[in-house]
């Protein structure tokens, strides 16, 4: 059986949307989408090692799925 390499909600189809988006991005605009990103408001940029990213990612996911399944959210 064929292993999927996306992470879930993803697939080919997916990252083809994506990458072309940003292929086909000016710098301009990329500019723009990295300022506004800072802007928002709740949310906020932090460094982090390379070798760290993987797990940050894992428990912001344990969050939100917990997050998902409480009552009243």
């Amino acid at each position: 059986m064929k292993r999927n390499r996306f992470p879930a909600g993803w697939d080919e189809a997916r990252v083809r949307s994506v990458l072309e988006h940003y292929e086909q991005q000016t710098e301009d605009e990329a500019v723009a989408e990295d300022e506004a990103a800072f802007r928002l408001r709740g949310q906020t940029v932090v460094v982090v090692p390379k070798r760290l990213v993987p797990e940050v990612t894992r428990l912001i996911e344990m969050r939100r799925t917990r997050h998902s399944r409480t009552p009243g959210r």
